[in-house]
């Protein structure tokens, strides 16, 4: 069993991870939090991405692990580049790769206070790249993980959200994100009931996502996160183009929108929610 290491040291290691230069000047708010991206998968510099985040307002971002190898490369961008943070973790399509090795490499990164969240992690029966009884063993596993280290799961679902449900039930997943959150208003109403976050990506923009979109504007506002899934799901106005974590603010203007909210009480509200989801994010 993994003895995590207490929050508040956690905090205070990033913390002396960040320099003058990467806060807001002049004592301003903290800027949007993009909760969901993979570096390692894009093809511009993770330097010159983090740039760009930052000249769009996402000052921080989580930089999440498919594999064992992908999670180690997160946390090495973590280690180097400032405002960035890591998760460790593997994706239900290479689930039937997650043996005792994979678990080990996983556990030992869980240890690292940069490493803020278990996962990816959850079910995916549309394309069933690993068969379903190795994505529910791994996700099983994963979420026992969570609970061990007080950190949070993050969960991939896709057309497997009645089995989704019933592992983390089953499980007593504690600490839930539903990233790239692409159920209705009625699968919303019972996460948010259990207390998960539910992020949202650029595909909250999309002609085809009113499901999404009703989901997005029914749910209280404290359970909302914002992410980008990069270089994944650009929003609409950049369909067919890498996405970016500086898109980030593009998702939180969607929100804002649909929710009839400021934009800037929207950065405030996501960010907000984001430091109770991943509590080891300073």
């Amino acid at each position: 069993m993994i003895n995590p290491p207490p929050p508040v040291e956690t905090h205070a290691a990033n913390e002396a991870a960040s320099s003058a230069s990467d806060r807001p000047a002049g004592g301003a708010r903290p800027g949007l939090v993009d909760t969901h991206c993979h570096l390692f998968l894009m093809e511009v510099d993770p330097v010159e991405a983090m740039k760009s985040a930052r000249a769009a307002g996402v000052d921080r971002l989580v930089c999440v692990g498919v594999d064992a190898d992908s999670s180690r490369r997160s946390l090495e961008l973590a280690e180097s580049l400032r405002g960035v943070f890591a998760t460790a973790g593997v994706h239900p399509h290479d689930a039937s790769s997650f043996d005792r090795a994979a678990g080990t490499t996983v556990e030992e990164l869980l240890v690292h206070p940069l490493v803020v969240g278990v996962g990816e992690t959850g079910l995916d029966h549309y394309r069933r790249l690993s068969p379903p009884e190795d994505q529910e063993r791994a996700f099983r596993t994963h979420i026992a993980l969570s609970r061990e280290t007080g950190k949070p799961l993050v969960v991939h679902v896709r057309d497997a959200w009645p089995d989704a449900l019933r592992v983390l039930d089953d499980e007593r997943a504690e600490r839930v994100v539903l990233h790239c959150f692409s159920g209705d208003e009625i699968v919303a109403a019972e996460a948010t009931a259990r207390g998960y976050f539910l992020s949202f990506s650029g595909n909250v923009t999309y002609p085809s996502a009113d499901h999404i979109r009703r989901a997005a504007t029914s749910i209280a506002e404290d359970r909302l996160l914002v992410e980008t899934d990069s270089p994944f799901l650009p929003p609409q106005s950049m369909r067919g183009q890498p996405n970016s974590p500086a898109n980030a603010a593009t998702v939180a203007r969607a929100l804002a929108d649909l929710r009839g909210l400021d934009f800037d009480l929207m950065v405030q509200r996501t960010t907000e929610n984001t430091l109770r989801a991943f509590p080891f994010v300073p």
